[in-house]
């Protein structure tokens, strides 16, 4: 609303009632104009009707991460949320759309690759804030349960899913997941997410490494399920520390001290990216996936990083604030 003009009603509010807080906070930590561009080819409104603005209906989706949001709760909290009207753009006399219209404009984001591209934008944008420090990568991945109730047993060992076809069988800590796994790539000075990726539960953490990699951090932290000997070459190669944990081999009874020292050393510095994951499944209540297609479950885990990234900046610049009145 802020390039509009104050309609009739919003000149009758209490002038307490508006954005504010949290809300307040992420509608002016980035410039959200240069992700208008990216969704203004989706259409946002149905056949026939003035469609809703693009920006409107994507920040109306980061809304529904934010707070774990279905479709229909998002609709019936446009309706009668002044914060969240005014944190999407909707003047207090203009309709929302209805969770059809929400549902069909994240679908058609998923297919066009607009939330991956805004993540991108995003965090370009809080680089440029000098938010990312490039002190480290921190490697790890996470495994989500998928959304639809996992095969019987009677369907054997590795069975298929044909309404769920993305998901997969992995074991892990001597139980059975029927899910994916989420990859991610944490900046170690910031915990800003710089890559994200998902993938069937049962691919393994290693074979992702190199994507999560970006090629400018100082070092890269990650736990012994990375460690290989062609990577470690790889970031001695490119000059970035290897600060991945060891593993005992085949025929070695246990790790020589100095490995083990290594490790005790590695670990704290590493655990941060366990509390992204927790923020992952316990405030955006992802412990689970929402949907069955493998492509829109890829799309989400872009909007939830998102959304993390854009709190994790806001609580940065609030905390340099809060240091530079201190100092002054």
């Amino acid at each position: 609303m802020s390039d509009q003009q104050m309609s009739f009603v919003e000149a009758l509010l209490d002038p307490r009632i508006g954005l504010r807080g949290k809300l307040k906070a992420l509608s002016e930590v980035i410039d959200w104009t240069a992700l208008a561009a990216l969704a203004s080819g989706v259409r946002s409104g149905e056949v026939g009707r003035k469609p809703y603005e693009a920006l409107a209906m994507l920040k109306a989706l980061y809304l529904a991460s934010l707070y774990d949001l279905s479709d229909p709760a998002l609709e019936e909290a446009l309706i009668d949320r002044v914060s969240f009207r005014l944190f999407c753009g909707f003047s207090l006399e203009q309709g929302t759309p209805d969770e059809t219209t929400l549902c069909r404009f994240r679908n058609d984001c998923a297919a066009a690759g607009v939330l991956e591209a805004a993540f991108a934008e995003v965090n370009r944008q809080l680089d440029a804030k000098q938010l990312i420090v490039r002190k480290g990568t921190l490697l790890d991945a996470t495994i989500v349960a998928a959304a639809s109730r996992r095969p019987p047993a009677e369907a054997g060992s590795k069975p298929s899913l044909p309404r769920e076809p993305g998901a997969s069988f992995t074991r892990k800590g001597g139980k059975s997941h029927f899910g994916y796994r989420v990859h991610i790539g944490a900046d170690k000075g910031s915990t800003i997410i710089r890559r994200v990726a998902l993938t069937p539960a049962h691919v393994n953490e290693s074979c992702v490494a190199e994507a999560l990699i970006c090629g400018d951090e100082a070092a890269v932290y990650a736990d012994k399920g990375y460690e290989n000997k062609r990577r470690r070459a790889s970031l001695k190669a490119n000059g970035i520390k290897d600060r991945i944990m060891h593993r005992s081999h085949k025929n070695q009874t246990e790790l020589p001290y100095w490995q083990k020292r290594r490790n005790t050393l590695i670990a704290p510095a590493r655990a941060p990216v366990e509390r992204i994951f927790g923020s992952f499944k316990r405030l955006y209540g992802r412990a689970r996936m929402r949907y069955n297609d493998f492509r829109r479950n890829s799309a989400d885990v872009y909007r939830v990083a998102t959304v993390y990234n854009l709190r994790r900046a806001v609580t940065i610049l609030s905390q340099r604030q809060a240091a530079t009145l201190v100092t002054t």
